[in-house]
């Protein structure tokens, strides 16, 4: 009954004018960052970060829940229209939404797309709001030993889980973990790593760290493209629709199936509860279940609305099974909530296993703003203003990413008031620039750095609670579970490869 009340609070405190438009100025962000090429709702949220500190937390958090929805359903925009995915999540919705562009029935692939949004997004929330405070729960048994275990192996998922080199998302999460380490110790009132520089006393803030890494290399990556916009206007001409355009006839959604849209909000919700897994893999999960359990497998790749449903519906719901592992552990799902980790670590808000049980009135407006973000902002957002979003991407580059640069780095000014601490964004966006032409995958880097320090701290009260013997992680039944689990994962995704399905890849624009 508490955990109704709650979420009753918390519905109740989104009704609030101020609060309100918090949520809707927010999903407006989202969805303009998640709609332009190259920009995401990360990188939105990384921007917002210093204005959290003159906003109340539950207003923060409705804003970030907001762009995290409207940042992974807006990506369809332009992974339909021109076959540029705005969002890494949205590659499988160009695979089928281009060649509905190119029949003329863009508009119509669209409406596909935010239906699914819509229904995944919902269903996801609404799961959160059932499973969180009970996942709560079974964390109060997890003991010290377990909760390093636990810790390792969220690591573990993250690194393996990239597409990349499995050593290079070792080497960049260490490399977080490194940096995690300068400043006072976690178990000891002891400055270490400081190089006899007292501005490094108090450590690195997560501040710097984040806009450097997500928003400054960012913009010197698309500093290196020879387009000065970021898609040639002459694309957008075919993209020109009506608003009645955009809902989707009765008939194909009645041949998609309820079924079909139950079930991958399901699959998206459980890939985004694993850590690091974030939307790629829960749209690519349910993008091949679909295709596999088709009655017409042949239509895939050639422009079909159950792709498109499946692949939305996953991603979205993904965005309420990531804040589970966040709010219950401290363990961030993907990056968005990694960040979101940020802003509830600057309010004064640790999130773990008793968190769920003492603060749930704090949270639960952002639960309630996940749901109304995906079911009434994504179809009323997309009918009304729809056809003004695909402009989006014709701004020039030079004017949106120097634009994008004086936020940013005024941002991490203001958040610190830390000249030092403004130099090192410089710093790490540059770093994490060269990280990413060499491939390094920059959230494992984030990553690293968010739970080294709890990882430290577990595993050396584990050691002292056994006066040092590391027997205690593998006589330990929860530490004992954890590692094997780990050890089940890497031998599936690491040893044993998932065979490639051959989905292919999103036609040439």
């Amino acid at each position: 009954m508490d955990i109704l009340h709650a979420m009753l609070h918390g519905f109740a405190v989104l009704a609030q004018p101020e609060t309100l438009l918090y949520m809707v100025g927010g999903f407006l962000i989202g969805t303009f960052f998640g709609a332009v090429p190259g920009l995401t709702s990360v990188l939105a949220i990384a921007l917002l970060l210093p204005l959290t500190y003159s906003l109340d937390v539950s207003s923060a958090l409705v804003a970030c829940a907001s762009i995290f929805m409207a940042g992974m359903c807006s990506g369809s925009i332009t992974a339909t229209t021109i076959n540029i995915p705005g969002a890494p999540a949205s590659m499988m919705t160009a695979i089928e939404g281009y060649p509905m562009q190119q029949r003329g029935e863009g508009a119509k692939a669209l409406g596909h797309a935010a239906l699914g949004s819509m229904i995944g997004g919902s269903i996801g929330a609404l799961l959160l709001m059932v499973v969180a405070p009970l996942a709560a729960d079974a964390a109060l048994l997890i003991r010290t030993p377990g909760k390093f275990a636990l810790i390792a192996f969220a690591l573990i998922v993250i690194i393996i889980s990239q597409r990349g080199s499995v050593t290079k998302g070792t080497i960049a999460t260490l490399f977080g973990v490194m940096i995690a380490t300068i400043g006072i110790d976690v178990m000891q009132p002891l400055a270490r790593f400081t190089f006899g520089t007292s501005a490094l006393v108090q450590g690195i803030d997560m501040m710097p760290l984040i806009i450097g890494t997500f928003a400054i290399s960012e913009l010197l990556v698309q500093a290196d493209s020879r387009d000065r916009r970021t898609v040639d206007p002459s694309q957008m001409k075919a993209a020109k629709v009506r608003r009645r355009d955009f809902i989707p006839p009765l008939s194909e959604v009645r041949e998609i199936g309820l079924y079909r849209y139950l079930k991958s909000a399901v699959i998206g919700y459980a890939v985004g509860i694993l850590p690091g897994a974030g939307g790629s893999m829960a749209a690519f999960v349910s993008y091949a279940e679909a295709m596999r359990s088709s009655k017409h497998p042949e239509r895939f790749g050639k422009g079909n609305p159950e792709g498109i449903a499946a692949a939305e519906c996953a991603n979205n719901s993904m965005c309420g099974g990531a804040f589970v592992p966040m709010l219950t552990f401290g363990i961030p799902g993907d990056p968005t909530t990694a960040i979101v980790l940020g802003v509830m670590i600057i309010n004064g808000l640790q999130p773990g296993p008793q968190f769920m049980n003492t603060q749930l009135e704090l949270v639960a407006p952002m639960f309630a703003s996940l749901f109304v973000s995906a079911l009434i902002l994504i179809p009323l957002t997309l009918y009304l203003l729809g056809p003004y979003f695909l402009k989006i991407v014709s701004i020039r580059r030079d004017v949106l990413y120097s634009s994008i640069a004086v936020i940013a780095l005024v941002g991490s000014y203001v958040a610190t008031y830390s000249v030092f601490q403004m130099a090192l964004a410089l710093v790490f966006g540059v770093l994490a620039y060269f990280l990413r032409k060499q491939k390094y995958p920059t959230v494992c880097l984030l990553l690293g750095f968010v739970l080294g320090p709890s990882l430290e701290e577990y595993c050396r009260r584990a050691l002292s609670i056994n006066d040092g013997n590391p027997s205690i992680f593998f006589t330990s039944p929860d530490s004992l579970f954890f590692l094997a689990l780990t050890v089940v994962f890497f031998y599936f995704m690491v040893i044993r490869k998932p065979k490639d399905n051959s989905l292919g890849t999103p036609p040439a624009s």
